[in-house]
């Protein structure tokens, strides 16, 4: 009787997925929009190749917040991401600046498979889509003045 019930906390478990499982008899967990738009922010910034994210008008609003004695010197680690999550599924949108001379669609696949990774891993959380736009290129002019990565 004993292996009966290993097996069925296993599969409530959802370890064949290598996913804990957010809802279960003893009780539901949830994982806030703000957390998997930090995961991901994060995950798609890890990936070389990325030079910054968000729209021009989240990057320009971004470098004045930097600016500020009260900002933080780094952009937000939810800049260029917008989230949409279920009870057990998430889909994320990530704006993209990448670095010229990178391949856009090797780029765009690194970057999928890091998220997906990231996101499913620390929340249980199963990614259905990761849709990418790339806003912009940038193009290093040797100025270092605005060196400052991601």
């Amino acid at each position: 009787m004993a292996s009966t019930g290993t097996a069925a906390a296993t599969k409530e478990r959802g370890s064949s997925t290598g996913k804990a499982e957010l809802q279960t008899d003893q009780g539901n967990t949830t994982v806030a929009d703000s957390v998997v738009a930090k995961i991901a922010g994060i995950a798609a910034r890890e990936v070389s190749g990325v030079h910054q994210m968000g729209t021009g008008a989240a990057r320009a609003l971004g470098a004045i917040k930097e600016m500020l004695p009260v900002g933080g010197n780094a952009p937000a680690p939810t800049q260029g991401v917008t989230v949409e999550v279920g009870e057990t599924d998430a889909t994320i949108d990530l704006d993209l600046v990448v670095e010229y001379g990178v391949s856009i669609p090797d780029l765009s696949r690194s970057v999928r498979t890091n998220v997906i990774q990231r996101v499913e891993k620390m929340t249980g959380l199963s990614v259905n889509e990761v849709n990418i736009s790339v806003d912009d290129i940038w193009l290093d002019d040797g100025d270092d003045q605005d060196d400052e990565k991601k």
